[in-house]
């Protein structure tokens, strides 16, 4: 994947067969100016699939292109393991995402990698770094205000996950399949000029099972961070941005960049916030739009 990957594999004395080679080249498009970027403390970001068509790569970069941060958590799923093992896909702005991560820790952004899942193999690496990325099987970070969070990327906590381990790759490929689908209702809501609309967000809200499988699960999550001692909790794993209290114990999940295309961020007080990036865009669109109609004589705009 980097430059500095078949070092570390031969330091670790095994290589990843099952993965073609993925260099990591210039960037098919140049990152823009550091300036007028919004600044935060902390920024968490999972469950990206890069390596799969359902990667929303474009709403990403341009996520990164217009934040920055003093340490920034990659929080697991970041590379789809599982589909690359089946099918590799590899366009140029997934590599443009990992360029700009690589960049972003050579200009002094500290850097912690987390693998999930879907990206294990790279877990067999806790401890080392490379291209400037500290790669953690879990790590703690401290706020602004005191609070101290254990960061992991929570397949640790999924039940289907540990017990049943076939159901969750059946469990994959139905995904996957949503996903194909969504991708076709998003290429007919962007000829039609609608913004970014996620199918399988909506299903996962509208099934019973599922709202009670995600609620099971942040409460498993948040009471294990409170027997380790800590205020709080970030995970990523099940797609679902969100932030609730149990107990005394807050729970974050930074959600993903397949569906919601959402990160968490924590400002300079310690505030945290998640930032749901499709109406951000949106938002960010609008404003352009209406300062483009006050900019036209008034016997244009009417």
């Amino acid at each position: 994947m980097f430059d500095e990957f078949d070092g570390l594999t031969k330091h670790q004395g095994t290589t990843i067969a099952a993965f073609p080679q993925l260099a990591v080249q210039e960037p098919a498009k140049p990152e823009p100016s550091l300036e007028g970027r919004r600044k935060f403390r902390t920024i968490w970001i999972s469950d990206v699939h890069l390596g799969t068509k359902g990667c929303n790569a474009e709403l990403l970069i341009d996520f990164l292109d217009s934040v920055d941060s003093e340490t920034m958590y990659l929080v697991g799923d970041i590379i789809d393991g599982w589909r690359l093992k089946k099918k590799f896909y590899w366009p140029a702005a997934h590599n443009d995402i990992v360029w700009r991560i690589l960049k972003r820790a050579k200009r002094g952004t500290r850097i912690v990698y987390i693998p999930g899942n879907h990206d294990e193999m790279f877990r067999q690496f806790t401890g080392l770094s490379f291209g400037g990325v500290e790669i953690r099987r879990a790590a703690f970070h401290t706020t602004a205000d005191g609070r101290r969070l254990m960061v992991l990327h929570g397949d640790e906590f999924d039940a289907i996950m540990l017990a049943h381990r076939w159901l969750a790759f059946v469990g994959d490929a139905l995904y996957t399949m949503t996903m194909g689908l969504n991708r076709w209702v998003n290429a007919v809501r962007r000829k039609l000029g609608l913004p970014y609309w996620s199918l399988s967000k909506m299903a996962k809200h509208k099934v019973k099972n599922a709202v009670e499988f995600i609620s099971q699960y942040e409460e498993i999550v948040a009471r294990a961070a409170g027997e380790r001692g800590v205020d709080g909790v970030v995970c990523g794993h099940i797609h679902t941005a969100e932030i609730r209290n149990f107990d005394g114990i807050e729970y974050y999940n930074d959600g993903d960049w397949v569906e919601g295309c959402n990160a968490l961020v924590e400002h300079f007080d310690g505030r945290m916030e998640i930032l749901h990036w499709a109406d951000e865009v949106a938002k960010r669109d609008a404003e352009a739009a209406e300062a483009e109609t006050e900019d036209l004589p008034e016997s244009f705009a009417a």
